[in-house]
């Protein structure tokens, strides 16, 4: 008799209710990985790349900095997209970010100590250059952090804040890994300090932004 009293109600509730797809890992990586391709191509063609690109390919320094990029970009968007499972949560995933950050650093360090020796820091982090660097990579995360952030919603979180720092961090080695083919400096200081400011900065507004927008 209760279950005849609950079923009008229980038919409203569901009445307007639409079939939702199913949330496919792969296919969301697929759609990452298609926007990260237009992105650059859309980048170089409007931007160019750096104009001593093929010289800066003979630079250790240089492949540091775009091999760390993508390592992180794609350690971030593995954790990322895990995150939007109801069943994962993303602190794994941010560990092995922090971890990867840390060698990644390290091994800067290990060719700064060999390539600059004593050189003077303040010319070497050039700050007005920095903040230009810190500004591109701000902008060229935007496309990433927008992508995740409408896979986030349509996804399931259990923890917003943590998935949404795991998005913010993707999207901002993902606009670093980009602005690589532009981006005029190699010296592992200037881009273990500017490029942290920028990814701390992206990662900061996904944190604060993203958990409100999602619907759990």
């Amino acid at each position: 008799m209760a279950s005849d009293l609950h079923d009008p109600l229980i038919d409203r509730l569901t009445a307007d209710l639409q079939p939702v797809r199913r949330r496919l890992a792969r296919r969301d990586a697929a759609i990452l990985l298609v926007l990260i391709v237009v992105e650059v191509a859309v980048y170089v063609w409007i931007r160019g790349m750096r104009a001593d690109m093929p010289l800066a390919m003979g630079r250790m320094a240089f492949w540091w900095k775009a091999a760390s990029l993508c390592i992180l970009a794609a350690i971030g968007a593995a954790t990322a997209l895990a995150a939007f499972d109801p069943t994962r949560s993303p602190r794994r995933g941010l560990r092995g970010f922090a971890v990867a950050a840390a060698v990644a650093i390290a091994i800067g360090w290990g060719i700064d100590a060999a390539s600059h020796g004593s050189a003077e820091l303040i010319a070497r982090l050039d700050w007005r250059e920095g903040l230009r660097c810190v500004f591109a990579v701000v902008v060229l995360s935007l496309p990433a952090l927008l992508a995740l952030g409408i896979l986030m919603r349509r996804g399931a979180p259990t923890d917003p804040g943590g998935t949404a720092s795991a998005v913010g961090l993707t999207a901002a080695a993902w606009g670093g890994a980009v602005f690589v083919v532009a981006c005029p400096h190699d010296d592992p200081l200037y881009v273990a300090l500017w490029f942290s400011v920028a990814i701390a900065i992206v990662a900061w507004a996904a944190r604060l932004i993203l958990p409100r927008l999602t619907r759990w």
